[in-house]
């Protein structure tokens, strides 16, 4: 259905009871010409509760549109988006915290109470962060050389990668 102010299509479907003989008046209309309707019209100020239904529906929009853009972000180190995210209930790196630090905090403190991690620690392995990412983002280039069938790419890669991997070890 269009809009009957202009030719968008029309999100916002309104029946408003009117006080005199025609009873209903029915609006179909997009967004924009909804915000319109909010404001005043020939000097009367439109009804409370329409304007606070329709003022409530233009912040959900707003919501499903600052969400869209949140989802359709990507992590530069492992490639996951914040869809993916959502969705799995996984992030792909240690990087992803730092990346979708802002959005993540407040789900952290939701679930856990806390935003900075205050448990054990593994005793093996690489302990910090910069070290993990940099594997990561070595063993995606190293998959991508290997696709591309550079070899030579790949070998240089995984040298680097076991040097990484054993100053870890080492620094335990």
């Amino acid at each position: 259905m269009k809009c009957q102010k202009c030719e968008k299509p029309a999100t916002f479907h309104i029946t408003d009871l009117t006080g005199d003989d025609s009873g209903l008046l029915e609006l179909h209309l997009c967004p924009d010409c909804a915000k319109q309707y909010l404001r005043t019209e020939n000097g009367e100020q439109e009804s409370p509760q329409i304007s606070g239904v329709l003022s409530k529906q233009l912040k959900l929009e707003q919501t499903a549109e600052d969400l869209k853009a949140l989802d359709d972000r990507e992590c530069p180190i492992c490639g996951i988006s914040f869809y993916e995210f959502r969705q799995a209930g996984r992030l792909g790196c240690p990087h992803d915290y730092v990346f979708f630090g802002e959005e993540l905090e407040p789900l952290l403190i939701n679930v856990h109470g806390e935003s900075a991690h205050v448990g054990k620690q593994p005793k093996r392995g690489v302990c910090d962060t910069e070290s993990q990412t940099e594997l990561i983002r070595l063993r995606r280039a190293m998959k991508e050389a290997v696709q591309q069938e550079d070899y030579e790419q790949a070998k240089e890669i995984r040298d680097r990668i076991r040097e990484i991997e054993q100053e870890g070890q080492s620094s335990d």
